[in-house]
């Protein structure tokens, strides 16, 4: 049976999915290669990398460990908006699956990172969700916003208005 914990990292995830697609969907397509800085990632590499992280982290939290000697910490560069968009949607539907089948048992189990088999830490996988799931997640979505506002583009509300959006005006 799936885990209330489980069921509340679900709708957290759910949620904020909205305010990640508003801002994914407001990269510009002609944009992608662009980085701020020659040793960050092109705004293309950053978006397709938030995009795919519910996928992505759904599926290495599923193990019961993972060797970071065997990441591939290199961003693949999209060739579209729309192959961003869609790497979303798929990552979405993966994550909240994961997420729906998971009993406290589970959530509860230690789930360990270790480098080369040396143990990095270990830690429950309720606290690896939230660390590297959300908290990863929200990190770059944070970075990406600073990429569209020096890109000038407009930035959606995110926990409350911004400079270019307010819900709130009358």
């Amino acid at each position: 049976m799936p885990s209330p914990l489980a069921a509340s990292l679900a709708a957290e995830l759910e949620a904020e999915s909205r305010t990640t697609r508003a801002m994914l969907s407001r990269v510009p397509a002609d944009r992608l290669a662009w980085r701020p800085h020659p040793k960050s990632m092109t705004l293309g590499q950053l978006a397709l990398h938030i995009a795919s992280l519910p996928r992505d982290l759904s599926g290495m939290a599923g193990l019961e460990g993972f060797d970071a000697s065997q990441a591939n910490f290199e961003s693949p560069q999209p060739a579209a908006i729309d192959e961003v968009l869609q790497t979303f949607d798929d990552a979405l539907a993966t994550g909240l699956g994961y997420l729906g089948q998971l009993d406290d048992g589970a959530l509860a189990a230690t789930w360990q990172l270790t480098n080369r088999g040396a143990l990095a830490f270990a830690m429950p996988r309720a606290a690896l969700l939230r660390g590297f799931l959300f908290n990863h997640w929200y990190h770059h979505r944070g970075q990406l916003s600073v990429y569209l506002r020096l890109l000038d583009v407009p930035l959606p509300v995110v926990y409350g208005r911004t400079a270019d959006e307010n819900p709130f005006a009358t």
